[in-house]
């Protein structure tokens, strides 16, 4: 896997990677990834193509989805926690 580019944005790190034919967009956010995977065939102008894909609406929706998930989390290690003590 080879990294193309590592983009900037204040509330998620995002980097793109090329293997097999595809890239692959991974976001991050402390202990949690969001992992989206596109052929290289699908994206005409390349890595700039990637980059238009990612607009703010879609940045915004992952954000979102990454509250979401620390809130799944929080509330499924409530539960685990509430069942060993």
């Amino acid at each position: 896997m080879r990294v193309l580019a590592e983009l900037p944005h204040p509330d998620c790190k995002i980097t793109l990677f090329s293997m097999n034919q595809k890239y692959i967009i991974k976001l991050e956010r402390g202990a949690f990834e969001q992992i989206y995977k596109i052929s290289e065939l699908d994206i005409p102008d390349g890595v700039n193509g990637v980059f238009q894909l990612l607009d703010s609406e879609f940045i915004n929706s992952a954000v979102k989805r990454f509250n979401q998930m620390r809130l799944d989390f929080d509330q499924s290690y409530k539960r685990y926690d509430s069942n060993i003590t």
